[in-house]
């Protein structure tokens, strides 16, 4: 297994609907945070491989509200 994190940064303040969308979006999510800073939430995956990391962060990317995302793939 995988564990990835999607930093997204949102132009939307409905951070409710977002967070259920984004917890929604696959199997994979393993939890939504929202935090202070830069970025707006962090999102954990836990996936089978890579392809799968870029299929969810892909998804989350096109949800209205979502200005920019970066993901990360752990190395442990």
């Amino acid at each position: 297994m995988i564990t990835a994190y999607v930093m997204v940064k949102a132009s939307s303040g409905d951070v409710g609907r977002l967070k259920r969308e984004m917890a929604a979006a696959d199997d994979t999510v393993e939890g939504v945070s929202v935090v202070a800073g830069d970025i707006d939430y962090i999102v954990k995956l836990r996936v089978d491989g890579p392809s799968d990391v870029k299929a969810v962060a892909a998804s989350i990317h096109e949800m209205v509200g979502i200005e920019d995302t970066r993901t990360y793939i752990a190395m442990d």
